[in-house]
């Protein structure tokens, strides 16, 4: 034993680097190094139990001073590996772009918060539909140009892209026949159009309605329609100076059906070249549901009534922040989407 542990500090001594160090280590303390080496000579000797407390106590004292100066070099090892991965927090980043919520979306998330508090729900529809829904239940017949396939990305089995947000005011009141509804549904919609500054083949558009019983205290006349779409305008637009006038016009789903003009927001009404002189912005579509809507959807059209509208969210986005293209809102540049 004297011999081994003599042996042992020279070779000790010797060890420069952790290699040697691990060198060491299976030389004297693996399961067939030295040290071990001398338990299997426990029958060879007759105290046992003295030479295998000896044994212990040299392998005690050895694995000590091994690691004792193994530590050292475990400790080089971590330090110089704190050196070379060390963060210089004084260094400059590269810019890092953030998302950022597009315009678009930005605009609808604001006329939808608007709607909600007036006591509108929200409501989502599937964007293939079917004939009947996007059509004949809104009183649109086979012969409407509406159908046309000029108008109409049609697929197969009478289904399509849904030409407008319309087929979800369909199917809801669907849901809840002769229930007083107070609903807002937008998404995407698609008609075969050339792309340019103002038109795009795909669109959002907004679709509003209300329906209430007319032996309620509930109303839904032009007059309603007026009053929350005067509100509407002002709060989208963040002007209290703004007024919408209703036109006289047609769509087969509303009856009576109005064209909705907004003040102009450049001049106040009082003419330029932005308004064509005019004063006036036109900015939606409105009216009174058709009786033959709510017949189609299971309503008692002699005792329930309703309005509805239809907003374009790019046309209100346009307007809103005096885009002139509406292909920019589409693209992924930088440039225009951090400006709002």
């Amino acid at each position: 034993m004297e011999n081994i542990k003599k042996e042992f500090y020279v070779d000790l001594k010797n060890a420069n680097d952790k290699n040697q160090m691990e060198d060491l280590r299976n030389k004297y303390f693996s399961k067939k190094g030295i040290v071990n080496g001398l338990l299997s000579k426990m029958k060879e000797v007759e105290d046992k139990k003295t030479y295998g407390e000896q044994v212990n106590e040299l392998k005690k004292e050895l694995f000590d001073s091994f690691n004792d100066k193994n530590d050292v070099f475990v400790l080089e090892e971590l330090n110089e590996k704190l050196i070379t991965s060390k963060i210089d927090v004084t260094i400059p980043t590269s810019d890092v772009k953030l998302g950022k919520v597009n315009i678009l979306l930005q605009t609808k998330r604001e006329i939808e918060m608007f709607f909600q508090n007036q006591g509108f729900e929200i409501a989502i529809g599937s964007e293939v539909e079917s004939d009947y829904y996007n059509f004949e239940s809104l009183n649109l017949d086979e012969n409407h140009p509406a159908r046309d396939m000029q108008d109409t990305f049609y697929l197969q089995d009478k289904l399509l892209l849904r030409t407008h947000t319309s087929n979800i005011q369909s199917r809801v009141l669907e849901k809840n026949i002769n229930s007083q509804l107070k609903v807002i549904c937008s998404g995407k919609v698609y008609r075969r159009d050339d792309d340019d500054a103002t038109h795009s083949h795909q669109f959002m558009q907004m679709e509003g309605f209300c329906v209430v019983n007319k032996n309620s205290s509930a109303t839904a006349n032009l007059k309603d329609l007026k009053t929350i779409l005067t509100m509407f305008v002002k709060e989208i637009f963040n002007n209290d100076k703004l007024q919408i006038r209703m036109r006289p016009s047609f769509f087969p789903f509303t009856e009576p059906s109005v064209e909705v003009d907004v003040t102009c927001s450049k001049c106040l009404g009082v003419g330029c070249s932005f308004c064509k002189q005019t004063g006036w912005i036109e900015i939606l579509g409105a009216g009174i549901i058709d009786k033959s809507v709510l017949n189609h959807a299971g309503f008692d059209s002699t005792q329930f009534m309703g309005y509805a509208f239809g907003i374009g969210v790019e046309r209100i986005t346009l307007l809103k922040y005096n885009i002139d293209d509406i292909r920019n809102i589409y693209i992924n540049d930088h440039r225009f989407i951090d400006q709002y």
